[in-house]
């Protein structure tokens, strides 16, 4: 029986019991623990299982984060909850991590493709950072003594052969992009589609408003994002980052079919 602190909440003294065959054993654990106790790194047994502290470290990385962002790490998180949230904290082992990575790349894939198949070495490695991070803190909470997902990583091979296979998407030239301009030019969203060519995000385009554009002066202000959270929840919030904020000039063409776009749109309510 050895002392390993008091507990905060009730300054009540906590002691720790070990059962050992030999009175030896049991020295060299008494001696292990309370140097430990002393050096700042002793870890108190516990039984939180793995999908208990990726539960608590969520909540608590919730109230720093957007809730898209919320959303992005439960979805890469969810690749580890199946496999490994039933072990102990404390017994996750760098082999656990390993195996769970090499399952991944050969057959974690649940959606956004065909379920079985092999996850991307991106999605493998988001999910492994954010393993990491997770039990960066855990460490930091004395949960755990040792990070074991510190040293795993992607092997050089599996990524190479997934650079090999990969096909390289080559950037529209300039006929690809007169093609596109001609395919579009009667469709009812010609002068918002043609905004994709003007070097803005997705998000960037779909959370434009009309008060973002100046036709008379020729402008636009890129200042809020809309993005699709899962399949049904429209998330609009500010930019990625404070650079991302930016006035850009219109193109002629693209202020041209701006204009009809507006007028399209005033008639549209004067008809209502």
């Amino acid at each position: 029986m050895v002392d390993v602190g008091s507990d905060p909440a009730t300054g009540k003294r906590k002691q720790l019991t070990r059962t050992f065959g030999t009175l030896r054993e049991a020295k060299v654990e008494y001696a292990r623990i309370t140097n430990r106790r002393y050096e700042g790194r002793f870890v108190e047994p516990n039984k939180i299982t793995v999908n208990e502290w990726l539960d608590q470290w969520l909540y608590g990385k919730a109230e720093d984060l957007e809730e898209s962002t919320v959303y992005s790490y439960t979805m890469t998180l969810g690749r580890v909850w199946g496999k490994l949230g039933h072990v102990r904290l404390q017994e996750l082992t760098e082999g656990h991590v390993e195996a769970w990575m090499r399952w991944a790349l050969r057959e974690g894939r649940v959606r956004g493709g065909e379920t079985g198949t092999g996850l991307g070495v991106t999605s493998v490695e988001m999910s492994l950072a954010r393993l990491e991070e997770a039990l960066n803190r855990a460490v930091a909470r004395r949960l755990v003594a040792v990070n074991v997902a510190q040293e795993v990583v992607i092997p050089r091979k599996v990524r190479k052969a997934e650079r090999s296979a990969k096909a390289v998407v080559q950037p529209w030239n300039v006929g690809e992009v007169h093609a596109f301009v001609r395919a579009v030019e009667d469709d009812r969203l010609y002068g918002p589609l043609l905004r994709s060519l003007m070097i803005l995000r997705p998000a960037e385009i779909c959370g434009m408003r009309w008060a973002d554009v100046d036709l008379g002066r020729g402008a636009l202000a890129v200042s809020n994002t809309r993005t699709l959270m899962g399949n049904r929840t429209v998330v609009e919030k500010d930019t990625k980052s404070l650079a991302a904020e930016r006035q850009l000039p219109l193109p002629d063409l693209v202020r041209e079919a701006l204009t009809c776009f507006r007028d399209m749109q005033v008639a549209e309510k004067t008809r209502g």
